[in-house]
């Protein structure tokens, strides 16, 4: 049996299950980042002054980038020990029990500092969750699918994101309408609490979900590993370390349109911040048909030249992105997020694919996981803390958060353009 072989699930199933799975845990994940850039500096931080507040609020959500990694190394190992189908399952629970929980934490005002502290664990919980669940969901479709359309099919996994985005945006924007009074006291629970429905629905579909056809066959054969972190650093340390860099461009600007624009538009430029949640949705909605569109052009083309197509147009660019948004002109603000976040799109695409591609079955799971997640504080979780701290260094001018936004890019095209191409890997031999 090889990856050719007709899958136990059907294909489109396994697709679906990770599209809707991966949707419902980046919801959860992105709803604390809208928060913490519009309320959680408010009611968690009272105290401090609003860039002070805001930089703290920051720093509870860079707290599930750094529980990412370790997420990645748990899940990672047991993923490629025992199955992924498990995985998926326990991290699903993870991210939407500690979701609704933030939705009925005490404030600052009730409690006292323990309000903060308890934000924080449950932020760590999210991290670790989405940190086991991405090379999960990933790869549930990759050891499914024909092997020349892996990029489009693990695309699924990857489309999740703005699809998670989008809701959590959409529904945020939704609470927001309300006057601010209500809004502070009750209305930005209720996305929060909402994510016990859309944890039922993850459940029920994942868990009709078979192991996928290359970890089954390497387990009845004896090919799992009993110690993948240790043959993962020993066979394939120069791969780990690519797939790293690869992931900076794409994770930090990524971050810097969605989450530091909140910051950069509504508080320093005073803009409306409806405005800002309505770019960043539309942004989102197209990026479910770009993701999956580089992905197929990546089966065809191969996955670096893509990748390092989108590298380096956001390289170009990011001093545009900001001149686009100083304008002050809603409909140029809405055209810098969807170009931005198509750029990041030619990244993202194929990189579900690629990322699975470098590594042999026996420790998949933990290299994909560890490529994709130790990257994560570095670039995501600390880039919303980086830019909203250059920002306040340069007087409120972007020039500083381009500059590094540029910084990341150079790493990723780097990291790409070392890769060795991977399109016609033929998984099952590994």
């Amino acid at each position: 049996m090889n990856e050719h072989v007709r899958p136990a699930t059907p294909i489109l199933r396994v697709v679906l299950a990770s599209f809707i799975g991966t949707s419902i845990e980046w919801y959860d994940f992105f709803l604390y980042g809208t928060a913490a850039a519009l309320v959680f500096n408010k009611l968690f931080f009272p105290t401090l002054d609003p860039l002070a507040g805001t930089m703290a609020s920051f720093a509870t959500y860079a707290v599930g980038f750094f529980a990412r990694p370790l997420g990645g190394i748990v899940f990672g190992h047991y993923g490629d020990k025992l199955g992924r189908k498990s995985m998926l399952v326990t991290t699903l629970l993870m991210m939407g029990l500690s979701t609704f929980l933030i939705g009925a934490l005490p404030t600052y005002e009730q409690i006292g500092v323990l309000a903060p502290v308890a934000l924080a664990a449950l932020r760590l919980v999210q991290g670790l969750g989405v940190g086991g669940e991405w090379g999960g969901a990933v790869l549930l479709v990759v050891e499914h699918g024909h092997h020349r359309r892996r990029g489009i099919y693990a695309s699924s996994a990857q489309a999740g994101v703005p699809a998670g985005l989008l809701l959590a945006n959409g529904t945020f924007a939704a609470a927001s309408a309300l006057p601010e009074g209500p809004f502070l006291s009750w209305g930005w629970r209720v996305p929060f609490l909402a994510g016990a429905v859309l944890l039922g629905l993850g459940l029920f579909i994942r868990l009709h979900i078979l192991e996928t056809p290359l970890f089954a066959q390497a387990q009845a054969q004896g090919g799992t590993s009993p110690r993948p972190l240790v043959d993962l650093v020993r066979h394939y340390p120069r791969n780990l370390l690519l797939a790293m860099g690869a992931r900076f461009a794409e994770n930090a600007c990524f971050y810097v349109f969605t989450v530091f624009i909140y910051v950069y538009a509504s508080e320093s430029r005073g803009f409306a911040r409806q405005t800002i949640l309505v770019g960043v949705v539309v942004a989102s909605a197209l990026q479910l048909v770009s993701i999956p569109a580089f992905a197929a052009l990546s089966d065809r083309l191969g996955r670096r030249p893509v990748y390092l197509a989108g590298a380096l147009f956001l390289g170009l660019f990011a001093f545009p992105f900001f001149w686009l948004v100083d304008s002050g002109v809603p409909v140029l603000i809405w055209l810098a997020l969807v170009l931005g976040l198509t750029g990041v799109a030619a990244m993202y695409g194929p990189q579900a694919a690629f990322f699975s591609e470098l590594f042999g079955t026996s420790v998949r799971y933990s290299g994909a996981s560890l490529g994709s997640q130790l990257a994560a504080p570095l670039a995501g979780g600390l880039a919303p803390l980086i830019a909203t701290a250059l920002l306040g260094w340069s007087g409120g001018q972007p020039w500083p958060v381009a500059l590094y936004m540029i910084g990341m890019v150079l790493i990723t095209f780097t990291s790409v353009f070392l890769a060795v191409e991977t399109v016609q890997s033929d998984l099952s031999s590994g």
